[in-house]
């Protein structure tokens, strides 16, 4: 680095996790250290970069600009530490994994991250799954997977926390949702993370709505929601370019947060899920836009 300034892959790792759960408490837990440490190493990073990365008080914890920069070089950083590892250490790692990703998580870099897992380990038989969360929880459960990657509740503190995100209403930008009027909701089937958030909001604050589309996969979501026919709920960070979010507008009610998250089968080999899941872990924000782009919005 420039004037031999040097960010040291532990500090970037202990920022990153505090960033992807804006939590300290949760990103020590994580990381098994002390929360003491966790804010020495964010702080010894700032005074590094001569800049502050997060603002925190006594109830939240938000990325500055500078933060959000620093996340990215962060991922970037330690992905090719990570690759580095594990094209001079993996070689010999053989076997079978069995990996399932929720279908809206599989639409973005993880053809990516899998393609370059592949070439990594040769030896490894990659078998993937795609379909809903409840599904794979279920699958992996029976012990018939052996790492799943899926959206849940936040604060639920189960697996590996990859990203913290708000949902939140989309749909077309010439939509019209009339007060009167029961609200158009596009939604998966039954049972459904966002479904469930979706009707509970609305049943909270008293809006009358409607199912206009019932789907098994996020294109049959995006291709209703495309269409006008009514409006669903989708993360903040994986909303398509040629999409709105509406929370805000039509007195549409809040949506919780969700975690997207790994867990994995205790019972399987520890060594290709471990790899795995560190390629994961280090995921970009979002495919379809920048986070400049979604402050647009």
């Amino acid at each position: 680095m420039a004037g031999g300034t040097n960010f040291d892959p532990v500090l970037l790792r202990t920022f990153l996790t505090v960033a992807n759960g804006l939590s300290f408490t949760r990103a020590a837990e994580q990381l098994g250290l002390s929360q003491p440490t966790v804010s020495q190493h964010v702080r010894r990073l700032e005074e590094a970069c001569k800049r502050q990365l997060l603002r925190r008080d006594t109830r939240s914890v938000a990325l500055t600009d500078n933060g959000q920069a620093m996340a990215g070089f962060a991922r970037t950083i330690l992905a090719a530490n990570d690759e580095a590892v594990a094209y001079f250490t993996g070689s010999a790692m053989s076997g079978r994994l069995r990996f399932g990703a929720a279908d809206e998580l599989a639409l973005s870099e993880l053809p990516t991250i899998l393609r370059e897992f592949r070439q990594l380990y040769p030896r490894i038989n990659l078998e993937l799954t795609v379909t809903q969360s409840g599904t794979l929880s279920r699958r992996l459960t029976a012990n018939h997977l052996d790492l799943i990657f899926i959206n849940q509740e936040a604060d639920l503190g189960r697996g590996t926390l990859v990203r913290r995100d708000r949902l939140v209403w989309v749909g077309i930008d010439r939509l019209q949702l009339e007060p009167a009027q029961p609200v158009p909701v596009i939604t998966y089937h039954a049972p459904s993370l966002s479904r469930s958030a979706a009707i509970d909001s609305l049943e909270r604050a008293h809006r009358t709505w409607r199912i206009t589309c019932n789907t098994r996969e996020i294109n049959g979501v995006l291709a209703a929601t495309r269409a006008g026919i009514g409006i669903c709920v989708l993360a903040q960070s994986r909303v398509p370019g040629d999409l709105r979010i509406l929370s805000g507008r039509f007195d549409l009610p809040p949506l919780p947060d969700v975690e997207m998250a790994l867990v994995d089968n205790p019972r399987s080999a520890r060594e290709p899920v471990e790899a795995l899941s560190r390629a994961i872990v280090n995921l970009p924000l979002g495919p379809h836009a920048s986070p400049q782009d979604r402050a647009r919005r």
